[in-house]
């Protein structure tokens, strides 16, 4: 019995008659399938504030977070994973990525790593999951051996299971605690998954690593406060930010920049409190790095 593709490999009847167009109207039959993708991911917005809790409760505890996945899907965890140390100063460990067939397959296709389950077990083995863990694995299909075998280890190892997939018949969902399937339908290119499928994950896994760094205390309000000042940019924001939310001008910012040991949200601390660098780094420990928890006491004595 011939087993029916999923809709990420069936045809789009919307742009069966791509080839005749010209460059414009190639874009314009691409743009308006995009256009479904934020509407798939507005349905599973409850599965995927879900996922931010768990996952940031775990981290918040000190685990990690591991995506795996193969081809398209591997590299945009990849790239996930990467943005999250020079964005949110995040630990190296924090949040990993792993594709299959390792990193050969960042810029060289292999196609038949996804059918290999050997290759999950290496990878699960590397990254080594345990209870406080969290494992998302992201694939269009859901159905390739790689991605069912991640699933299967995370759960056996009591780690966190997350299956982001935009098939709803995806054989990765029976092993995952949590499903999050983006239903973007046939690619406007027949199979072509690294569209609205990649799309889709793209912005899934953007809003699980933002949420979860928002969620652990790594962001003021909608300021990112654990930015790593590693350039005259980044150096010129961190000084910007102390000042909106201590009130201190520009220069006041800019010295105790330095003197936080070019901290952000330790300066902070030390403007708000009146108090030494030490002494902001104990404060926030105790507040589990949460400079809104420190702030808000601070308010609720003035008051």
């Amino acid at each position: 019995m011939t087993q029916e593709p999923a809709k990420t490999e069936q045809r789009n009847f919307e742009t069966q008659n791509i080839d005749l167009e010209n460059g414009e109207g190639i874009a314009r039959l691409i743009n308006a399938e995009d256009k479904k993708v934020a509407q798939a991911v507005e349905k599973v917005l409850p599965q995927i504030g879900r996922a931010i809790d768990e996952i940031a409760r775990r981290l918040a505890a000190g685990g990690r977070l591991g995506y795996f996945g193969a081809g398209t899907s591997g590299r945009i965890g990849i790239l996930d994973a990467a943005e999250c140390p020079p964005t949110f100063s995040a630990p190296a460990d924090m949040v990993q990525a792993f594709i299959a067939g390792g990193e050969a397959a960042v810029r060289h296709s292999a196609e038949n790593a996804e059918d290999k389950p050997e290759f999950a077990r290496e990878d699960v083995e590397k990254f080594s999951p345990g209870a406080g863990d969290a494992v998302v694995a992201v694939s269009a299909s859901g159905n390739p051996a790689y991605g069912v075998e991640i699933l299967r280890l995370a759960r056996e190892r009591g780690a966190l299971s997350v299956a982001v997939t935009s098939n709803p018949q995806a054989a990765m969902i029976p092993y995952a605690d949590i499903v999050i399937c983006t239903e973007v339908g046939a690619e406007a290119i027949a199979g072509s998954s690294r569209m609205k499928s990649g799309t889709a994950q793209k912005m899934v896994l953007n809003m699980i690593s933002t949420g979860v760094m928002v969620r652990i205390g790594k962001t003021y309000e909608n300021m990112m406060i654990d930015v790593s000042v590693s350039n005259d940019k980044l150096y010129d924001r961190a000084c910007r930010i102390i000042s909106t939310i201590t009130g201190v001008d520009f220069k006041t910012a800019e010295r105790y920049l330095e003197d936080s040991g070019r901290k952000v949200k330790t300066a902070c601390v030390m403007v708000r409190r009146n108090c030494s660098r030490k002494e902001a780094e104990e404060l926030l420990k105790q507040a589990g790095g949460v400079l809104r928890r420190i702030i808000h006491q601070e308010e609720k004595h003035e008051k």
